[in-house]
């Protein structure tokens, strides 16, 4: 095969954002409830988001640092925040919350959504998901560009919440979930087109 070769230095614009976005494809969407320090919730979609280890369970995602950024602001603030898994019942209200809003504006209202009160952290959880996590800041790195660049937050979950019905002890039904992963663009795909393969000794 011939490969075209691109050295990130001389790349402009968008175009390392395309060619990494493109490849590291689909992406498990993180939609991220917080609330500011005043008590005003928040609700955002990131596609920059995923389970880094297990004991304990723990999550990243990378909010961008250029411009107002209500979610970076209030996990800075107030050390928490609810990972609400993205399904094909909700994909369209996420969509819905990636719009800009001023930073006083409730975006689970905004977008016909419950804002279900959590048990051991402050900002709500999205009441319509089939599944919820509650964590807890542990760090906050910046990381990139100094004016461009991302955050990456990492939290530890402290509460797990999921439909019974997706359940057979703490194995959960892939297909029955119906997940919805992120890829470029206007782009998303349904985590339903499922297969295995026995992993070696």
């Amino acid at each position: 095969m011939e490969k075209s070769r691109f050295t990130v230095a001389d790349l402009t614009g968008a175009d390392p954002y395309k060619l990494a976005t493109g490849l590291v494809v689909p992406r498990p969407i993180g939609w991220i409830g917080s609330i500011s320090a005043d008590g005003v919730p928040n609700l955002a979609p990131y596609s920059f988001f995923n389970c880094v280890s297990g004991m304990p369970p723990t999550f990243v995602f990378a909010p961008g640092r250029g411009g107002r950024k209500d979610t970076l602001a209030n996990v800075r603030e107030v050390g928490e925040f609810s990972i609400n898994i993205v399904t094909a019942e909700v994909v369209e209200a996420m969509n819905a919350t990636a719009a800009s809003h001023a930073a006083d504006v409730d975006e689970f209202a905004e977008a016909g959504l419950t804002a279900a009160p959590s048990v051991s952290i402050r900002p709500p959880m999205v009441g319509e998901c089939r599944a919820n996590i509650e964590c807890v800041v542990t760090q906050i790195i910046d990381i990139g560009h100094p004016d461009h660049g991302s955050a990456l937050v990492i939290g530890e979950a402290v509460e797990f919440h999921i439909d019974a019905k997706l359940l057979d002890g703490t194995r959960i039904d892939q297909f029955d979930l119906k997940a919805v992963g992120r890829h470029v663009g206007n782009a998303y795909s349904h985590s339903t087109d499922l297969f295995e393969i026995v992993r070696p000794d």
